[in-house]
Formats: structure tokens, sequence, C-alpha cells
């Protein structure tokens, strides 16, 4: 749909020229192809959502199953899972996060609550003798059979990075136009997959991301 004269006029503005600039330097100064770009980033990153809702949930529920199979069902109270996590004073802490939050009534409003950052970190070599040796081909069934559980534990992490890197851009509201689009979605459906190939071919019906590449301005 075309910009209106009142809409490329009022429109940078309300965006803020700081944060229209780099629409702006991407379309060479044109107001109207840098709106076009705008609304374009706008409608992808609205399309991701549901790929990364989907993926948090099923990554969240696989490691939440491998901790309760380590620790028991309600592991978010157990003091030798709490004592397990890191606490670091100037930087995330998955300890202070899990604490935060031990006023909840059940383990899945903990579990809820909790940061992506925290399911990230659980990907460290600090819980691989005590739960992913034991358990990460369990929860993860579908993750390469060729490598070492190292191997796995460790691309789990860097791919979960990754993901909520682009998470994070997309709730402050940042252009995510440079990116490779179609990598980004098969990053995402890599991980769901790990989980279930059901739900990965289930997420493939339904999203919405792959279909907007062939529409960027």
């Amino acid at each position: 749909m075309p910009f209106t004269p009142d809409e490329i006029h009022v429109l940078p503005d309300i965006f803020s020229a700081p944060r229209f600039a780099t629409y702006l330097g991407e379309k060479n100064g044109h107001r109207v192809d840098a709106l076009d770009l705008y609304k374009w980033n706008l409608d992808v990153s609205c399309a991701f959502f549901a790929p990364l809702q989907v993926c948090e949930v099923s990554i969240r529920n696989a490691i939440s199953e491998a901790i309760a199979l380590t620790y028991g069902a309600n592991w978010p109270y157990e003091q030798s899972f709490e004592i397990a996590l890191p606490n670091p004073r100037r930087s995330y802490s998955p300890r202070a996060n899990l604490l935060q939050h031990r006023n909840q009534p059940t383990a899945g409003k903990i579990i809820a609550e909790l940061k992506f950052v925290f399911w990230e970190r659980m990907f460290t070599s600090r819980h691989d003798s005590t739960m992913w040796n034991r358990h990460l081909r369990t929860v993860l069934p579908n993750m390469e059979a060729g490598q070492t559980v190292q191997e796995l534990r460790s691309e789990a992490y860097t791919t979960l990075r990754a993901i909520r890197d682009l998470r994070n851009r997309i709730a402050h509201h940042e252009p995510i136009f440079r990116r490779d689009i179609q990598v980004e979605y098969d990053r995402i459906r890599k991980a769901v997959g790990w989980r279930s190939t059901v739900a990965a071919d289930w997420l493939d019906k339904v999203e919405t991301v792959t279909s907007q590449v062939a529409n960027k301005p």
C-alpha cells in the first residue's frame, strides 16, 4: 500500500531521526524506499514471533526435563540444583534469576518466568557430568548421531545464543533487514527439530517468515 504524503512527512519523525537514519542510509536517502524497508522490517519481525515462541517453549521444556531427571520434579526448589548454578556478581546470574522466582507456587510457574538466557546457560560444560552426559540425547533425541555429547551441547549453546540475539533485537525494535532471514529461520527450525521432527514440520506449515524473504524491498 503506498504511503500518503502526510505519512511520508510525519512517520520518519515518529520513528526518530537516528533510528530512521539506518533505513535512509540503506536506501541512499530515498525517504519512500526507506519507509518501505522499515515496513518490511516490521512485517518480518512480527513473522518471527511464532517460530521464536515455539523454539523457546520446546527447548526450555527439553532442558527442564533433563534437570528433572537429574534433580527431581521440584528442581526449582532443590538446593542441590541451586548451588550447581553459577552466580557471578557483575553479569547475568542464573542462580539469582532462579531465586528471584522461588516465590512462585509451582515449578511450572517458575519455568515460565525464567529468562531465555537461563536456558542458554544450561548448555555449558559445568553441567556435563551431572546432567548432559546422561540425558542430552534423551531430551533432544534428533541431534546429530555422529557427534559427542560435548560437541552437541556446545552446538546447542551457540545456536541458542544466536537465536536469543535475534529475539532481543526484535524485542528492542532494532533492524534485522541486513540479516540472512532464511538462515535465521532455519536455525530456529533446527533447534525445534532437535526436540521433535513433528513439531519442526508443523512449524514449516504455520510460519510466515520465509514468505517475507521475497517481499524485501
